[in-house]
């Protein structure tokens, strides 16, 4: 299917980027596609056409769109309520905390709107535990140190947790007591935490960084550090998390459990829903008033998350995600032979990074001409968050676009040598 992007559902004076422009902070560049509805794995525009979903709202639809479970889930809750605060004692919300602790076994929960504030709250309690109940007793034990390459939200203190120029342009001074450790780098790990560490932030496996995950020996050695010195290890799972590695959460592939553990993206099955979950050392560590939030914890977006999780469980979509992940590799590595733009695949799950030798936009654009929606990330990465839900049909369906890319680009490549 060839689509002229250029004229791609337009249709609508309210919805064009040209409106887009005067409403809004110009914040995103914005795909041309005015959207009316979802269905599994697609997208429709206004105008009729439809979209294979290889990102699912950047890692949010985790059951894809329109899943039965999720929207009963929501309806059922908007007909008692749809906000109280947290004064009260709401039914999803323990359902959805017991369910937590039960898959993680950590002890205590806290519910936010987002990862970004979820990766901000964590920052705030590991700083109070350091200060106030860790073995070592300083009023300095308040550095927080992150990984190269990391992503941890745009809000302050998760920015600074973010180590890319790019994104801390304009916005100094950053959080203090703060830095960074080279990724997968053991000796740089050893010279850079210490007594005055209070946490240490990880994704045990990089989403924004290129689908890259930890080696299993500077884990070993983050944890051993982590008793000599008495810091607290933060896993990141807002992308990898939720099933999408083909466990849980992505560090339990490690065999290891970490002190405090944030989580969004497809936790709200869709809507804005972000936790903290800890750890024996850390359950008496936030005290009444000493963080809160008025919509974190939403009850329908909690119900909704309690109806993801056990659609995920019933139907064995973590199983599910580990096996088509893993067929989508070998198709993948089967166009790769042909293609020497592409120079490496990594994929964890339905975690998928495809590195390739220019500017990955390059293709995001190509693919939405034929019907593809992709992303690209840390500059010449293409990556591919699809849908738990994904069928081998529709893996077929993603590569054979992506092979008639890469050979058009080819094709191109020949076309501009000879001028």
């Amino acid at each position: 299917m060839e689509i002229d992007a250029s004229s791609v559902v337009l249709t609508s004076d309210a919805l064009t980027l040209e409106k887009e422009s005067d409403l809004f902070f110009h914040t995103y560049s914005r795909l041309p596609l005015a959207i009316e509805k979802g269905k599994g794995a697609y997208l429709y525009t206004k105008s009729g056409e439809k979209y294979l979903d290889m990102i699912a709202g950047i890692g949010v639809n985790a059951l894809g769109y329109g899943n039965p479970k999720i929207i009963k889930a929501i309806t059922d809750q908007t007909k008692k309520y749809i906000h109280t605060s947290n004064l009260f004692l709401l039914e999803p919300q323990f359902r959805l905390a017991d369910k937590l602790i039960e898959l993680t076994g950590l002890s205590k929960v806290f519910f936010s709107n987002s990862g970004a504030e979820a990766n901000d709250g964590a920052i705030k309690l590991a700083r109070k535990w350091a200060t106030q109940f860790s073995p070592i007793k300083s009023d300095h034990k308040t550095e927080v140190l992150s990984l190269t390459n990391g992503f941890h939200g745009r809000t302050y203190g998760a920015l600074t947790l973010t180590p890319k120029a790019k994104y801390h342009e304009g916005f100094y001074p950053l959080l203090p007591s703060t830095g960074t450790i080279q990724f997968n780098d053991g000796e740089d790990l050893r010279a850079k935490v210490s007594d005055k560490t209070a946490a240490v932030f990880v994704e045990f496996v990089q989403g924004e960084g290129g689908i890259c995950a930890l080696q299993k020996s500077f884990v070993e050695l983050l944890f051993e550090l982590s008793v000599k010195h008495h810091f607290l290890i933060v896993a990141d799972e807002v992308q990898a998390g939720c099933g999408r590695t083909g466990d849980f959460f992505s560090y339990m592939n490690f065999g290891v459990t970490p002190d405090i553990v944030t989580a969004a993206k497809p936790l709200g099955g869709g809507l804005p829903l972000g936790a903290i979950i800890g750890g024996k050392r850390v359950e008496e560590a936030f005290t009444k008033g000493s963080h809160g939030t008025t919509f974190g914890g939403n009850p329908v977006a909690a119900a909704a998350g309690l109806a993801l999780i056990e659609e995920m469980l019933e139907k064995n979509l973590m199983t599910q995600a580990k096996e088509v992940g893993a067929y989508f590799k070998w198709k993948l590595d089967e166009m790769r032979r042909n293609h020497l733009q592409i120079t490496a695949i990594r994929q964890i799950g339905l975690m998928i990074g495809i590195s390739v030798s220019r500017d990955a936009s390059y293709y995001v654009q190509k693919a939405l001409k034929q019907g593809l929606i992709i992303n690209a990330t840390n500059t010449n990465v293409i990556r591919l968050l699809p849908p738990l839900i994904i069928s081998k049909k529709e893996v077929d369906q993603a590569v054979k676009i992506l092979d008639k890319i890469f050979k058009g680009e080819w094709l191109e490549g020949l076309t501009e040598s000879a001028k």
